[in-house]
């Protein structure tokens, strides 16, 4: 059984690997492959109410996700429907190519530690969309984004959703954690970006005003009130979850319910053909549903991986025959762009207790910087790079040939720094 649900798995995942040749759509192919692998470990699985229950878990957690990333969505459409990047954009008058991603890049890295990795790819390749015309230029820096967003999210607590599973686990603290792996999280994107300005060359073309800020008229008054909601909600979602103990999902939603209000309010005194281009309708038909459900075909079927109990045997595998924490935790990252981190983090907070490895050990700090910036060195290796991967149509080629070595220089830059990092510490 165990076999089968790797080949399927390995199947599918080199479909999608490979869906610009066979000219189907990746979606299609993560759904089909999660359903088959869950399938195969109900058929060989002697306890069927076992396996239905382990599916409900993950759907539980799974709807949490694509419910805020359907949430975060609609609000970043939103705002750009009100013309509110544009009080942005404006202020990025930056056109030569290697300045502009240094700007893009840093901007990510720090707004990603407020917010989380997922939330900031999205606003922030809605910026790109405003910012640079070309979309090989876009895709480019589409790329960076993902791997700035993912090295940003992984030094603070609200992030990256694995190290807000070691924080609410007991496992990290805050100020530890920040102060622990902020340099190695930068190292991590400037050693790309160096890689990167020897490449770049030339300057970037901007895009026209768009149709719809061509056609209707957007006061000042009512982009800043619509961006500023917006943005500002998106802030405090972290702040509600620390706050209620309550799944980031449901602030996303009743932040989503506010903006949704403000917008009609704002609107109802205008004719109903121009309210509609302003409601939440018109923005939910503007999102890529397909890049959603592709998002959720990858994740259930990491799930059935995880509830046959492959990967638990996998991390005890790594664990009885290698021996050494830096290289398992090395190698978790590495696996990590390849098998979604949650359920990794998951299988190493049961493998490795809190007796043996106290809370801000090494190996949970280390762990934390791994796994959160390893997803980077492939495109469906994080929820950013699945984000990112929906919204601009990169292929998993282009990142393999385009960002993944760069990603992975700055991987393993950042892993020796922070073992070099601690080793100075404790002298």
């Amino acid at each position: 059984m165990i076999i089968l649900v790797i080949i399927v798995f390995s199947l599918g995942y080199l479909l999608i690997a490979f869906e610009s040749g066979i000219k189907i759509n990746k979606s299609a192919i993560a759904l089909i492959t999660g359903v088959l692998c869950w399938t195969i470990y109900s058929l060989f699985s002697a306890d069927k109410t076992l396996v239905n229950l382990q599916l409900t878990e993950h759907l539980g957690e799974l709807s949490g996700i694509l419910f805020f990333l359907l949430g975060a969505m609609t609000i970043v459409e939103l705002i750009d429907a009100h013309a509110g990047f544009d009080l942005i954009t404006r202020r990025i008058t930056q056109t030569d190519k290697r300045k502009l991603i240094w700007i893009i890049a840093l901007l990510t890295f720090f707004l990603s530690a407020v917010l989380d990795n997922l939330t900031t790819t999205i606003v922030v390749i809605s910026l790109l969309k405003k910012l640079i015309k070309h979309q090989q230029d876009r895709l480019f820096f589409a790329g960076i984004v993902v791997v700035a967003a993912n090295a940003g999210g992984a030094w603070t607590p609200i992030g990256d959703v694995t190290t807000t599973m070691l924080w609410l686990g007991g496992q990290i603290t805050t100020t530890n954690i920040m102060v622990k792996l902020f340099l190695p999280s930068l190292i991590a994107l400037i050693v790309p970006l160096l890689v990167v300005s020897v490449k770049l060359k030339g300057l970037i073309a901007k895009p026209l005003i768009t149709e719809l800020t061509e056609k209707v008229e957007i006061s000042k008054k009512h982009q800043l009130i619509v961006f500023s909601s917006g943005v500002l909600i998106l802030m405090l979602v972290p702040l509600f979850k620390m706050v209620t103990h309550l799944p980031p999902y449901l602030g996303i939603l009743a932040g989503l319910g506010i903006v949704w209000v403000i917008t009609e309010i704002i609107h109802q005194q205008k004719e109903e053909s121009i309210r509609h281009r302003f409601s939440v309708a018109q923005a939910l038909r503007k999102i890529d549903t397909s890049s959603i459900l592709f998002f959720f075909g990858i994740l259930i079927s990491v799930a059935a991986l995880q509830s046959s109990g492959i990967l638990a045997e996998l991390a005890q595998w790594m664990s009885t025959e290698i021996g050494n924490l830096n290289v398992i935790v090395i190698l978790l990252g590495l696996i990590s762009a390849v098998i979604d981190n949650v359920p990794l983090v998951a299988v190493s907070q049961g493998m490795f207790n809190l007796t043996n490895y106290p809370t801000d050990h090494y190996l949970w700090e280390f762990l934390a910087y791994c796994v959160g910036t390893g997803g980077s060195i492939l495109i469906i290796g994080s929820a950013a790079g699945i984000a990112a991967m929906g919204m601009e149509k990169i292929s998993f080629f282009w990142y393999l040939r385009k960002i993944s070595l760069i990603a992975t220089l700055g991987y393993f830059a950042g892993a020796i720094t922070y073992i070099v990092q601690n080793y100075l510490v404790r002298i």
